[in-house]
Order: C-alpha cells, then sequence, then structure tokens
C-alpha cells in the first residue's frame, strides 16, 4: 500500500503538527510502485485483490439430495498471502 514504511519518520513527527511524507513514501507514490518493483495498491484495489479469495461448495453431479457437500478455498496468491499475513499480525 501506499503507507510511509520509515519508522525514524514516524518517530520524530510532532504528533499535533499536520502529516508530511518520506522522500520514500513521495517516490512510492509518484511511481505507484513497491520497493520490488510490483505495484503499489490503494485500499480499494487491496480489497478488490483479495475479493477474488473464494470458498467454492461441491458436490458431485446427479447426486443424491441428501449426499454430503465438500468446500474448497481457492489459494492466495503471493501478494495476497503477504497481505494476509499483515492483517493477522493487527493486535487488538
Amino acid at each position: 500500500m501506499f503507507a510511509d514504511t520509515e519508522r525514524e519518520h514516524r518517530a520524530q513527527a510532532d504528533p499535533v503538527a499536520p502529516a508530511t511524507r518520506s522522500d520514500a513514501a513521495l517516490e512510492k507514490v509518484a511511481t505507484k510502485t513497491l520497493d520490488d518493483g510490483t505495484p503499489a495498491h490503494s485500499f480499494r484495489t487491496l480489497l478488490n485483490e483479495l475479493s477474488t479469495i473464494v470458498r467454492n461448495t461441491c458436490r458431485r453431479r446427479h447426486h443424491e439430495a441428501e449426499e454430503p457437500t465438500f468446500e474448497l478455498d481457492t489459494k492466495p496468491n503471493a501478494k495476497q498471502r503477504a497481505a494476509l499475513d499483515r492483517i493477522n499480525d493487527i493486535r487488538l
């Protein structure tokens, strides 16, 4: 995402002053890419990317009415896995 990742910049910031972006964050916004060259996501585009992870309820074709079903989840790609790992790291 476009968040400022420089901890030193955030640590030295005055909590009541208007927020300013670091040089790295400004470059990320200008190029719309991350340090590894992949496209940076906004919150909306990240949600769109994550929305492709789905759970499918499956059963055999020509099934009996009481036959059980099973579920298959799509596997997240590398970008989705990284986002989900960061979400799981959030402490409430």
